[in-house]
């Protein structure tokens, strides 16, 4: 089972941007899905965006256009692309990667993100 280190978290003005890093070890990584998530304080874990293991991407409605997901399977490292930060966008952000055939799941211990107005 793979095991997943989010970075790149911080605290940036509105406007700004910020490049998540999602790093995975222990297992084949280009076999799984990996999907960002997000959870603001008082708030409920939503899914902000997923790469499958074939490079499909999909993204939250409110989120496209500013927010790209990518990865880089020779890095075993999946990327959170995010511009024109909001002070809305600021939450932990968690990096889940999912071998859909059987569910076996994964989840980073989050990172940080704060936007100030």
């Amino acid at each position: 089972q793979v095991q997943l280190v989010e970075s790149g978290g911080g605290l940036v003005q509105a406007g700004g941007s910020l490049r998540l890093s999602c790093a995975a070890s222990g297992g084949i990584f280009s076999i799984y899905a990996i999907r960002w998530y997000r959870q603001a304080p008082g708030k409920q874990r939503e899914l902000v965006a997923t790469i499958t293991s074939g490079g499909d991407t999909n993204y939250a409605d409110s989120l496209k256009g500013r927010f790209t997901i990518s990865r880089d399977n020779a890095r075993n490292t999946a990327y959170l692309q995010m511009n024109s930060l909001k002070p809305e966008d600021t939450a932990v952000y968690y990096c889940n990667a999912i071998f859909t055939r059987t569910g076996i799941s994964s989840w980073g211990q989050g990172t940080q993100v704060t936007v100030s107005s």
